[in-house]
C-alpha cells in the first residue's frame, strides 16, 4: 500500500489507492486492445495516446518535437494528435470562476460566452466583457488536472519498462526523462499565475518593439486557476491569404517573427517555448504572441557558450565547438576527445561550407545534441526546450514563409551585434583584460626559465606525461595482471592443498585434513570465477 500522506487518515487513502488502481486497469485495457506486445508502428502509437487521454496527448505533443528520442517517422505521425479535447460543461466553468473569486462571476463580467473559443488538456478559454466594458478572454483550468496529471504520470513512471518498445538506433527511449521534462513543463503550465508573470516580463522586454508583443494580462482579477487577459481578434499567422487581402507582405512578416525569435533567445535568454501557429495572431501590424504558459529561460552564460557554438560552426573551428559543448553541457562519463573531435569534423565539414540560407537551424542543433549524447553530455531541459522551439518556429516558417531562413536571420544578428556600440566596448574591455593578463604571464618567462635550468642541473625536472586515448589498453593490460594474479594464488592454492593431503593433520573431513580441503574449495571458487570472467569477455 502507498505511504500514507502526512494528516491523511486510512479511508481517503485507501480511497486514492482503488481510484490510481482503476485507472491502472484502464490504461492497461487501452494498451492490450492496441496489441502493443507486438510493437508499436507510428499511426497504431497516436490512437494509442489519444484513447488513453488529455495527459497522453500532451506528452505526445512533447513527444512529437523530441526527434532526438524518437525515429522521425513516429515525431510525423505524433504531430497529428488532435489539440482539443472534450470542453467542459458551461456550468462548471462557472463554478470554478466563482470558487476561485468567491463571489459570482456576474459580480466581475458582465457576459461569460458560454461557447468556448478552445478547449485544451489543461484548461479551455471563454470570451467575456469586463463590468466597465472592456473585452477579454478567461481561461479556466480543468477541475482536478494537477491531480490527474500527477497520478497518470504516476502510473507511467511505474510501467515505464512497457514503454520501452520504440526503436532509435538500436536504444530504448529514456522515458523517465521525457516524463520528467513533460512533469516541469506542465506544473509550469498549470500555475496562471506564473503565466501571469511570463505575459508580464515578455511584454516588458519587447516594449521597444514595435513589431511585437503580447497580449495584455490583468493580475488583479487572475488567479492560479483563472487567468485573464485582453480580447486579441487578429489573423491566425497560417492565414496568409487573408493576411494578403488585408495588406500585410508575408515575407515581411517571416522576417520579423525570426529576428524577434532570435532576439528573444540570444539577448532575451527568455523565450516562446511552444511557438506553434496557433500561438500566432498579427493584429495592427503587430505579431502577438499568445499562450506564454511554457517559456524557457537561458543565463547570460548560456546564451555566451550558444552563441560561441553557432559561431564556431559557421567559422568551422573544431576545437571551439568542442569546448562550446563540453561547457554547456555535464559530462557524466569518461569523454574519448579523438572520437568527438572526429564526429565533429565530420558535422562541421558538412555544415561549415553550406550556404546559410539553405541551413535549418533546429537539424544542426538537434545534430549538436545528438553529438553530446552519443559522448555521455547531458545537455539542461532549457537546451531541449531551445531545440524544440526552434525546431516549431521553423516549421511554422516552412509553412508560412518559406523564403525565411531562422539560420540566415542568426548570422546577420551576430554581424550586427558585433558592430553595436556597446558589444564592441564589452569586447574590448575582454580583450584589454586579456592582453594585461597576458603581458604578467610573459613578465614570469625568464623566471620560470631559470627555475626549470636549475632544477634541470639538481636533477630535480619531472616530466608528466598524458597520453590521449590510452586508457583503454591500460585497462585491458591491467585486467591481464588481474587474471595472471588470480591464477598464480590459485596454483599456489592447489599446491599448497594438495602437500597438505599427504599428511595426517587434524581436524579431518572424510579423512583429508580440514585445511587442505578448505584450500581446495577456495581455489575452486577462483578457478571458477576466472574462467567466467574470461568467458563473459569473449561474448
Amino acid at each position: 500500500m502507498a505511504e500514507q500522506r502526512k494528516g491523511e487518515t486510512p479511508e481517503p487513502q485507501l480511497r486514492r489507492a482503488k481510484k490510481n488502481g482503476s485507472r491502472l486497469h484502464e490504461i492497461v485495457e487501452i494498451l492490450r486492445r492496441n496489441d502493443i506486445i507486438h510493437g508499436l508502428t507510428p499511426q497504431k502509437l497516436r490512437v494509442m495516446l489519444e484513447e488513453l487521454g488529455p495527459t497522453f496527448v500532451k506528452l505526445g505533443q512533447i513527444m512529437s518535437m523530441r526527434s532526438d528520442m524518437l525515429p522521425q517517422r513516429y515525431c510525423d505521425e505524433l504531430k497529428k494528435l488532435r489539440s482539443a479535447v472534450a470542453p467542459m460543461p458551461f456550468e462548471t466553468v462557472q463554478e470554478i470562476i466563482a470558487e476561485q473569486y468567491q463571489k459570482p462571476p456576474e459580480e466581475v463580467f458582465s457576459f461569460i460566452r458560454e461557447k468556448p473559443l478552445g478547449s485544451a488538456s489543461v484548461a479551455q478559454v471563454h470570451a467575456a466583457r469586463l463590468k466597465d466594458g472592456r473585452d477579454v478572454v478567461i481561461k479556466v483550468q480543468r477541475r482536478g488536472i494537477h491531480q490527474i496529471m500527477e497520478q497518470d504520470i504516476a502510473i507511467m513512471r511505474r510501467a515505464a519498462h512497457l514503454l520501452r518498445i520504440v526503436p532509435k538506433a538500436g536504444d530504448v527511449i529514456d522515458f523517465n526523462g521525457l516524463l520528467d521534462e513533460f512533469w516541469t513543463v506542465s506544473q509550469q503550465e498549470m500555475n496562471f499565475l506564473v503565466e501571469a508573470d511570463h505575459l508580464e516580463h515578455f511584454a516588458a522586454l519587447n516594449d521597444g518593439v514595435a513589431y511585437a508583443t503580447c497580449p495584455k494580462v490583468y493580475k488583479d482579477l487572475s488567479t492560479a486557476s483563472v487567468l485573464v487577459m485582453e480580447d486579441i481578434e487578429g489573423i491566425p499567422i497560417d492565414q496568409t491569404e487573408r493576411l494578403r487581402a488585408a495588406g500585410y507582405d508575408i515575407d515581411e512578416i517571416g522576417e520579423k517573427l525570426a529576428d524577434n525569435y532570435i532576439k528573444q533567445i540570444l539577448d532575451d535568454g527568455f523565450f516562446h517555448a511552444d511557438p506553434h501557429q496557433g500561438n500566432l495572431v498579427i493584429r495592427g501590424g503587430r505579431i502577438i504572441w499568445l499562450d506564454l504558459g511554457m517559456v524557457g529561460v537561458l543565463s547570460n552564460r548560456d546564451r555566451s557558450l550558444l552563441r560561441r557554438a553557432m559561431l564556431a560552426v559557421t567559422r568551422q573551428d573544431i576545437y571551439e565547438l568542442e569546448n562550446a559543448i563540453l561547457s554547456i553541457g555535464v559530462v557524466k562519463g569518461k569523454v574519448n576527445h579523438n572520437e568527438m573531435y572526429e564526429d565533429i569534423r565530420i558535422f562541421v565539414d558538412r555544415y561549415g561550407t553550406s550556404d546559410l540560407a539553405e541551413l535549418n537551424l533546429g537539424k544542426v542543433l538537434s545534430e549538436m545534441m545528438d553529438i553530446a549524447a552519443k559522448h555521455q553530455i547531458g545537455l539542461p531541459n532549457t537546451v531541449t526546450m531551445l531545440v524544440r522551439g526552434v525546431l516549431t518556429i521553423e516549421g511554422v516558417l516552412e509553412d508560412c514563409c518559406p523564403q525565411t531562413s531562422l539560420m540566415e536571420i542568426l548570422v546577420r544578428h551576430f554581424s550586427a551585434s558585433a558592430f553595436s556600440g556597446a558589444d564592441a566596448e564589452r569586447r574590448m574591455r575582454h580583450m584589454l583584460h586579456k592582453f594585461s593578463g597576458s603581458a604578467e604571464k610573459i613578465s614570469d618567462i625568464p623566471l620560470n626559465l631559470a627555475d626549470i635550468i636549475k632544477m634541470t642541473v639538481r636533477g630535480q625536472t619531472k616530466l608528466n606525461l598524458e597520453l590521449t586515448g590510452s586508457e583503454e589498453p591500460i585497462a585491458k593490460l591491467d585486467r591481464m595482471v588481474d587474471r595472471l594474479i588470480f591464477g598464480i594464488i590459485d596454483g599456489a592454492l592447489l599446491i599448497g592443498s594438495s602437500m597438505l593431503c599427504t599428511t595426517n593433520m587434524d581436524p579431518k573431513i572424510m579423512g583429508i585434513p580440514a585445511l587442505g580441503a578448505g584450500g581446495f574449495l577456495i581455489a575452486f571458487l577462483l578457478a571458477g570465477g576466472l574462467l567466467l570472467d574470461i568467458f563473459k569477455k569473449r561474448q
